[in-house]
């Protein structure tokens, strides 16, 4: 247990153990009360504005603490001080009691119920937060549901003081006005059973519960329409459908059939999606072909001489290839099949919510699974269909390096190509609509990779717009307009890349004529268990969002499966508040959580603490000092909130923070952590332990060189 942990239980103990010692319930009822009431008025009367404050205290302190007795003293305001005066001391002084009360749940509690309950917990809580205001106003106006109960409960989720005040306030008005009230009768109220009648309770009670019993109505209504004109049949083929064989998919329905559950995975191309084809493998094999490469031009910095190197491009796609070939049987249908799953090739068309056809075959099914992925964004560019450009998955057909390769797009897949391509030879121009490369990047990290692709030679053209193609016999112009003036560039290139993101796969197997809903983005919408608007059709991976990376899908996948399979009220919400990702140029960037633009944006309070790479031994050693490591945490706290890493080996690097803020460890938890030395981890603890000489109290270390010269006397 902390200190300051440890010494708050001892102050709330203390403050119960004089409860009882001093026998406060004694004058905390209806008999004493109305035995003293003469003299309480009479002080009241004397003395308005000291009475008023040791009221507000008083009511304060038992609301803060749950003590028993707010009821009597609520009524014994209206007595006193009238029903405006006494309705207004109550209505603030129960909201700052339950805030009080609020902020000691969270400073106690809330880091202990999240780790010991981290999974449930979380997510419990990401399907609560999101109408957090709703219940907590319902819940308020419940006298049967404890209130000191409602202050513990919101104090374990991340919903602001102030909102929660307000809130309380406005949610107990009406219960305070009628005791209020009540209070200037006290002489005919022999008990405060007297106030408590069922039919009161009873009324405010279905007051409270109206809102709550409408909503669950509106929901059932809105799921039962969505179903009317299909019947389920009277048996399935299958517990559950998996459409799309991507990193979704796959995580899905392993997870699915290990679980027992029969499970038919439908892919209509090839299964492994577009990471193993498209994407991730084959981008990051011909990565490395590049760094080597660049380590060839750099070999006299390591003390190596005469170097040569000649790039055979076909050589590199061969390479690619079979890469792809060695990690194909990971991903393989052969391989599901023994694990239980039943593959499937074919295009699948959703009949309805309990029926799947592949060709010729209909399946029936309990749930279905939609992940579908997403395919390249192609601009709508004049003259594009004349000039044969290639997206991220036509490139890999290509053997031959670009002379001239125009990149078209600013962001992590543009980067990547732009840099790699430029290794091998390729004369490389970037194009970027945005002011600078990886706009949804802290400024600072955009201009460090900026800087170095202009170092190594590639011309970034930010702020410019593609305005059209030209083609005159070989020749290829594509004429580019400089936003910031209007001047119009024509620049001849040999072949031309877009890089300008990727789109959700929604159309063709079903969706639209079964009336699933789709997102404003244009992916699939689905709730916070990944349900569609049919709750037993879920939707994972780039189809959904909210970030379109491989781990994000199989992070879906995972709660997709547990929810498919389980259902009911034991479904889990995903949680998407740890997602790692990273953009694989040279140095690296790696991002978990909040930036430093994120946090602003949001109003949230943070700092910035920062360690800075050049200081790393091991980078050192390796001739790759550079990059900086910035962890954004909540303000005045070791709470980690978001990590950038720019560096070598970032990816990498990073996966420490990752594990911490999956499991809410502090800045503090990781200065303890032990590392290898040299290594490029150990600059986690490094800045971990800066954070923590920052944040000793500057009188704790008075105390502590006072204390050490007395000793050394």
């Amino acid at each position: 247990m902390k200190r300051k942990h440890f010494i708050v239980w001892v102050l709330i103990f203390g403050v119960f153990a004089a409860y009882i010692w001093f026998d406060v319930a004694t004058f905390l009822n209806i008999e004493y009360v109305k035995i003293r009431y003469q003299d309480l008025e009479l002080f009241e009367e004397e003395n308005p504005f000291l009475s008023a404050s040791l009221f507000f205290f008083l009511y304060v302190s038992v609301a803060a603490l749950s003590i028993p007795g707010v009821l009597l003293m609520t009524l014994l305001s209206g007595a006193v001080f009238g029903f405006f005066k006494g309705f207004f001391l109550t209505s603030f002084a129960s909201a700052t009691g339950a805030t009080i009360a609020f902020f000691i749940s969270r400073f106690l509690l809330q880091d202990w119920v999240r780790s010991r309950f981290s999974f449930h917990f979380t997510s419990f809580m990401k399907s609560a937060e999101k109408d957090i205001d709703f219940y907590l106003f319902s819940l308020r106006m419940i006298p049967f549901f404890p209130f000191f109960l409602v202050n513990l409960l919101m104090g374990l989720t991340r919903i602001s003081w102030k909102r929660f005040f307000l809130i309380s306030q406005f949610g107990m008005a009406t219960s305070s006005a009628v005791y209020v009230n009540a209070g200037a009768g006290l002489a005919q109220v022999a008990s405060v059973s007297d106030l408590l009648s069922l039919k009161l309770l009873l009324s405010f009670t279905l007051l409270g519960i109206f809102p709550l019993f409408s909503r669950w109505v509106v929901a059932r209504y809105k799921n039962n329409r969505a179903y009317r004109g299909y019947s389920e049949p009277g048996s399935y083929d299958a517990d559950l459908i998996v459409i799309g064989g991507g990193a979704g998919g796959l995580v899905t329905s392993i997870i699915a059939a290990d679980a027992q559950a029969k499970v038919v995975l439908i892919e209509q191309d090839k299964q492994g999606g577009e990471c193993l084809y498209t994407g991730c493998v084959p981008s990051k094999s011909i990565i490395r072909s590049s760094k080597i490469m660049s380590y060839l031009r750099r070999a006299s910095e390591f003390g190596i001489v005469e170097v040569q190197g000649r790039i055979d491009f076909s050589s590199v796609m061969q390479r690619v290839n079979e890469i792809i070939k060695k990690i194909e049987p990971h991903d393989s249908a052969e391989r599901y099949q023994s694990l239980g799953v039943n593959c499937l090739k074919g295009t699948a068309i959703i009949k309805t919510p309990f029926l799947v056809q592949v060709g010729n075959r209909k399946i029936t099914t309990r749930t279905i699974v939609v992940a579908s992925g997403s395919r390249p964004r192609i601009p709508a560019i004049e003259g594009s269909s004349e000039i044969a450009y290639l997206t991220s998955e036509t490139i890999w057909s290509i053997d031959q390096l670009p002379g001239c390769f125009l990149i078209v797009g600013g962001g992590a897949m543009g980067c990547e190509f732009a840099q790699a391509f430029q290794n091998f030879g390729s004369n490389v121009i970037q194009i970027e609509s945005a002011e600078r490369l990886l706009p949804k990047e802290d400024e600072e990290v955009s201009l460090v990779i900026q800087k170095r692709f202009i170092e190594i030679g590639i011309d970034v053209l930010v702020g410019h717009r593609l305005l059209k193609f030209k083609k005159d016999g070989n020749q290829k112009t594509a004429v580019v307009q400089r936003l910031s003036d209007g001047i119009i560039l024509n620049i001849v290139f040999d072949q031309v890349l877009y890089a300008t993101g990727r789109i959700p796969n929604v159309e063709n197997f079903g969706l639209e004529e079964l009336g699933v809903e789709i997102s404003p983005r244009g992916g699939i919408k689905v709730n916070a268990h990944l349900q569609t608007n049919f709750r037993n059709i879920f939707a994972v991976g780039d189809v959904v969002g909210p970030l379109q990376y491989t781990n994000m899908a199989s992070h879906q996948g995972f709660y997709a499966a547990l929810n498919s399979v389980i259902g009911g009220p034991l479904q889990l919400a995903a949680d998407h508040r740890v997602v790692p990702y990273a953009t694989f140029t040279d140095p690296e960037i790696a991002r978990v959580g909040l930036c430093e633009l994120d946090a602003k944006m949001a109003g949230i309070a943070f700092d910035v603490i920062r360690y800075d790479l050049t200081k790393n031994d091991r980078l050192l050693t390796d001739g790759e000092a550079f990059g900086f490591v910035n962890v954004i945490t909540a303000a005045k706290s070791d709470e980690i909130l978001g990590v950038t890493i720019v560096g070598h080996h970032a990816s990498e690097q990073i996966a420490e923070f990752v594990f911490a803020m999956t499991h809410r460890m502090g800045l503090r938890s990781l200065s303890k952590v032990n590392h290898i030395y040299p290594t490029v981890s150990e600059s986690n603890r490094l800045l971990a332990s800066s954070w923590r000489r920052q944040h000793i109290h500057k009188n704790i270390r008075t105390i502590l060189a006072y204390f050490l010269k007395i000793r050394r006397r």
